[in-house]
């Protein structure tokens, strides 16, 4: 799938890749249990994600509503992401501890502890399937579906990883909050194990508290 995505037209990946997230949500039973051979498996692939200390590439993001906005995204484990979104003022950053909504032109952030969002779920330093936390696995010939909840300070929430079952390499998440709205990200052209410079994850706290911070 990586290399069918870097040989297509974007706007062709994109609605594969569209196609592929809907069909497997639709196949998901929504809190049908795991067995424990397909928990053994789906631990196999969570164990090879895990090992991926760093990661980064492009994203295609669809909301609830059906909008698409793409970007740069960065990795690094534990706790560690950044979204930076094309042709908007926006960008995401979780520094282990908080995770930070800023827009640029308002000159606005807002924190959350990370430790408190699904979003902690996918940047754990193991994600550990044993836990009472995962609600279903689903193996199919294209996809190793992974489905886990969360109480978060939004409510019960969940997180739907999707894995390449040959190469293990995470294709797509989706979360989908309290009110049951979907967000989904769709990653490609991924390079892992790169070095990122630490202040791609700086947030100012500093800078915040005293409402100067810009840039």
């Amino acid at each position: 799938m990586k290399q069918e995505l870097k040989a297509m037209p974007f706007r062709r990946a994109v609605k594969l890749g569209r196609a592929v997230l809907l069909t497997a949500l639709m196949a998901l039973p929504l809190a049908a249990p795991a067995n424990a051979q397909a928990t053994a498996v789906a631990q196999r692939v969570a164990d090879h994600f895990s090992s991926v200390q760093s990661m980064a590439g492009s994203f295609v993001q669809f909301d609830a509503a059906g909008n698409q906005t793409e970007g740069k995204f960065y990795i690094e484990r534990p706790g560690r992401i950044r979204f930076d979104y094309a042709g908007t003022p926006v960008r995401v950053i979780a520094d282990g501890r908080q995770v930070a909504i800023n827009n640029r032109k308002l000159n606005t952030w807002d924190l959350y502890p990370l430790s408190r969002t699904p979003m902690k779920l996918l940047l754990d330093r193991r994600i550990d399937l044993s836990s009472a936390n995962i609600q279903s696995v689903q193996e199919a010939p294209d996809l190793t579906t992974i489905v886990m909840g969360d109480k978060s300070i939004f409510g019960n929430s969940r997180i739907t990883m999707m894995f390449d079952p040959n190469s293990y390499e995470l294709r797509q998440w989706t979360i989908r909050d309290a009110q049951g709205k979907d967000t989904t990200v769709m990653i490609y052209d991924v390079q892992q194990g790169v070095k990122i410079d630490p202040s791609v994850f700086t947030i100012p706290y500093n800078s915040i508290a005293q409402g100067q911070t810009r840039g």
